[in-house]
């Protein structure tokens, strides 16, 4: 069954009419996916907005959560950037919503069971499957109210299913485009690792800019249109599963973007998140890492809001949050480590690092422990420093001028993280990211 024509008028706001359209249009979906959509819209009026006794958004400029005038376009655009530049195994590239250029699963993978699809295609095809892992861990550190409106409202997502003992080499990708003024998003990503199972996604999330900005990468300079994002992912690694995910964004810089994750590792699975933000007015990452087999191991770059939960016993993670600070930028770390009373034998680190690229940014750091265990290794740290004299001084004596030697500087600074990719060709379109964005 294909499923019916959108209007290409947008939804101008969040309100009651225009959600009442947006159901209209997917009246072919599961039943339980649309009621799940009126659950959450109820829930999203309901809630409040942040405000400034929310421990949650503690040092958060909350004046920059303002919501209205924007519109849900149901149109897609003409102007996709070409973001990926490395082998893949698939990919799914979303434009305002909509699906505008597809690769499939090669036929072997797919007999071996591999489902990767746009959301409302799985919702159609493997309606049970996704039902049992959409949001299985509830969004709990202080952005309930968006997540509530991306399921709302969610259309752009995809659905990656690798079953037992099928190992992919090469990374899946999806791509989100937003393109237009005081326009939003809401994308929804589910993966699902059986036992065992091993592979790599990759989310590109970026602004497509005006018709002139046809053809810009991820590593281009941002457009200023207003967008406002508001995604989730439902990461899920099975017993002896290896989980990659890697997130880049470069939205505009006028974009209010929350991203909420979701990551959960069963008995000896090994999760590696790796976030890479490099654009938007105000960009708040939230991710919340649940251990929950003995053996499993969370190894993870995040931005903002982590919290790693240690549920059974001999589980490890390691969460390095890294941060390079350019003019007036501000960053916020509070992260959380958490080991349950069962949890003995945890080994759990956690540590920020900034470098301080300007006298005028700013770095809040605010790492934490919670154990309720007695057998443990578990500590935080957090530095920041500017770049070391001498080490720029060494390279400018080589005859490096000082503009390559910061940049040189500062792509060191990142290799401790993006050195855990196996993937030679997403560390090298990585790396190329960064670099751009620092030779501004």
């Amino acid at each position: 069954m294909s499923a019916p024509a959108l209007s290409s008028s947008p939804v101008e706001g969040f309100t009651s009419t225009r959600f009442a359209q947006h159901l209209s249009h997917r009246a072919y979906l599961p039943a339980w996916w649309l009621e799940a959509k009126k659950a959450a819209w109820n829930q999203f009026n309901a809630l409040p907005l942040p405000s400034r006794t929310d421990e949650n958004w503690r040092f958060s400029d909350l004046k920059g959560l303002d919501l209205s005038g924007f519109t849900v376009p149901e149109d897609h655009s003409r102007q996709i950037p070409n973001v990926s530049s490395f082998p893949e195994a698939a990919e799914i590239v979303f434009s305002n919503r909509q699906v505008v250029a597809r690769s499939h699963v090669s036929a072997d993978l797919a007999a071996k069971g591999v489902i990767f699809a746009p959301l409302d295609e799985a919702l159609r095809q493997h309606g049970d499957l996704v039902r049992t892992y959409f949001q299985k861990h509830p969004a709990n550190l202080g952005s309930e109210k968006f997540v509530a409106l991306n399921t709302a409202l969610t259309v752009a997502g995809g659905f990656l299913y690798v079953p037992a003992d099928v190992e992919v080499a090469l990374p899946f990708v999806i791509q989100h485009t937003l393109t237009g003024h005081n326009v939003s998003v809401f994308p929804h990503t589910i993966v699902v690792l059986g036992p065992r199972a091993k592979a790599t996604l990759v989310e590109f999330f970026v602004s497509g800019g005006s018709s002139s900005d046809a053809g810009r990468s991820l590593a281009n300079a941002a457009p200023t249109e207003r967008q406002f994002v508001s995604g989730v992912n439902d990461l899920h690694a099975a017993e002896g599963a290896q989980l990659t995910y890697v997130g880049a964004q470069r939205w505009s810089r006028e974009t209010l973007a929350i991203q909420v994750n979701s990551i959960a590792a069963e008995r000896d699975a090994r999760v590696l998140s790796l976030n890479l933000h490099l654009g938007g007015r105000q960009a708040r990452h939230e991710s919340h890492s649940r251990l929950l087999g003995p053996g499993a191991d969370g190894d993870s770059e995040f931005d903002q809001r982590p919290l790693q939960t240690h549920v059974s016993p001999r589980t490890t993670s390691n969460l390095p949050y890294k941060n390079a600070l350019l003019d007036t930028a501000k960053t916020i770390f509070s992260g959380l480590i958490i080991v349950e009373p069962d949890a003995q034998k945890t080994d759990a680190y956690q540590k920020n690092r900034n470098l301080m690229l300007s006298d005028t940014a700013e770095a809040h750091s605010l790492p934490g422990l919670e154990i309720q265990a007695n057998d443990v290794k578990c500590s935080h740290g957090s530095t920041s420093a500017r770049i070391d004299g001498e080490q720029e001084f060494y390279l400018k004596a080589r005859g490096i001028n000082p503009t390559e030697a910061r940049r040189l500087l500062v792509s060191a600074f990142f290799e401790e993280v993006l050195n855990k990719l196996e993937n030679e060709d997403l560390h090298a379109a990585l790396t190329g990211l960064i670099a751009a964005q620092f030779k501004k």
